[in-house]
């Protein structure tokens, strides 16, 4: 796998030049002290950092080219000065390519470590089927990119006699802790949604099965973990979906004719599965209208939370209509995915799992 490139603002290309620039001019207007060595030296170590190796060797070379050119000048070339003068541009330059050198070993590093962490996500998280009688389905997981923990994001799809039942959800934490919450749930909901009737009761049963995995483990986990997990089901015969918000994000509608896409926030959203014993009754599920050819989007909140370089909240509403509209499931969950990388443009701190499902037109 190649490592991902980061997209750096254009600020940091331009940073060392500006750098090598200043500390040229400052040492050609006061050569005797050498002031703007310590700018030479920081633009090759930042160069290093944070740009390729190319990059890297060409700011080197400009910072030696400068010193020989301002040493002849002055008349300090061929004396001790000149010649440590220049002896230290060079280390300075010889440094910048080794922490260029150091910086892309850790990042390979990390994202072999990364893979695998996302090669066991997925052996955790195998993916939906594509078609499951009218609707089509697309679903992707992301790790985050500035961590090599396996996430505990999670969704499912499954065909039931009460209908298609669907589930994403996000573990609280990360490691071998997610993980085996994960199982868990994902083994309660495949077994559970075929015999519970409505989907309170399959909230009430996955975090029955929930605590009876925790009882083992420690007092901290067994207070502070919890999962939030949204709950859909689409009943035979209907243009409609019923949904069940256990502290999830709600989800989305996309229009597949027009660039349009409305949020389905539950009007009470109902606490995250695990807080049960908190003694505050589950909400009923909320019925709302599906119809052909539109698509339900459901994130987890390495989404909703994303970042930009300001700080501001990634919103799928104004961003993917003004992409929309769209065809298919996996035409939304491509868009949706880039234009998040596009929003952050650098590392995610969070993980992001997305299931896409189209209701098709027909029977």
């Amino acid at each position: 796998m190649a490592p991902r490139s980061v997209q750096w603002p254009a600020y940091v290309r331009v940073a060392p030049w500006l750098l090598i620039a200043g500390g040229l001019v400052w040492n050609s207007l006061d050569p005797a002290d050498y002031w703007g060595d310590p700018l030479l030296a920081a633009a090759a170590v930042l160069a290093g950092a944070l740009l390729g190796l190319r990059d890297t060797v060409a700011v080197g070379v400009a910072n030696v080219a400068g010193i020989l050119l301002l040493s002849t000048q002055d008349g300090s070339i061929g004396t001790g000065d000149g010649y440590l003068e220049l002896a230290n541009t060079a280390f300075a330059a010889l440094l910048g390519v080794g922490v260029n050198r150091v910086v892309v070993r850790h990042g390979r590093r990390l994202e072999r470590v990364r893979s695998v962490a996302e090669a066991a996500q997925r052996a955790v998280l195998p993916e939906p089927p594509g078609r499951v009688g009218r609707l089509s389905v697309a679903a992707c997981y992301r790790a985050a990119q500035d961590e090599a923990l396996i996430g505990g994001d999670a969704y499912a799809l499954q065909a039931t006699p009460y209908g298609v039942r669907g589930l994403i959800a996000d573990v609280r934490g990360k490691g071998l802790h997610a993980v085996g919450a994960v199982s868990v749930l994902l083994g309660a909901f495949r077994e559970d949604s075929h015999r519970v009737p409505d989907l309170a009761a399959l909230a009430d049963a996955l975090e029955d099965s929930l605590l009876r995995e925790v009882d083992h483990l420690s007092e901290e986990l067994r207070l502070e973990g919890f999962i939030t997990a949204l709950l859909v089901e689409f009943p035979p015969g209907e243009e409609s979906v019923r949904t069940l918000d256990c502290g999830h994000p709600g989800p989305y509608l996309v229009s597949g004719t027009e660039p349009r896409v409305l949020r389905l926030d539950a009007a009470d959203p109902g606490l995250p599965l695990g807080m049960g014993v908190l003694g505050v009754a589950r909400p009923a599920a909320e019925s709302r209208p599906f119809p052909p050819g539109c698509t339900l989007l459901l994130v987890t909140d390495g989404v909703t939370e994303a970042r930009d370089a300001a700080g501001e909240f990634y919103d799928p509403v104004p961003r993917l209509a003004r992409l929309g509209p769209f065809d298919g499931p996996g035409r939304v969950l491509d868009a949706l995915v880039a234009d998040v990388e596009r929003w952050t443009g650098g590392p995610r701190d969070d993980d992001m799992a997305v299931l896409a499902i189209t209701r098709r037109a027909g029977g």
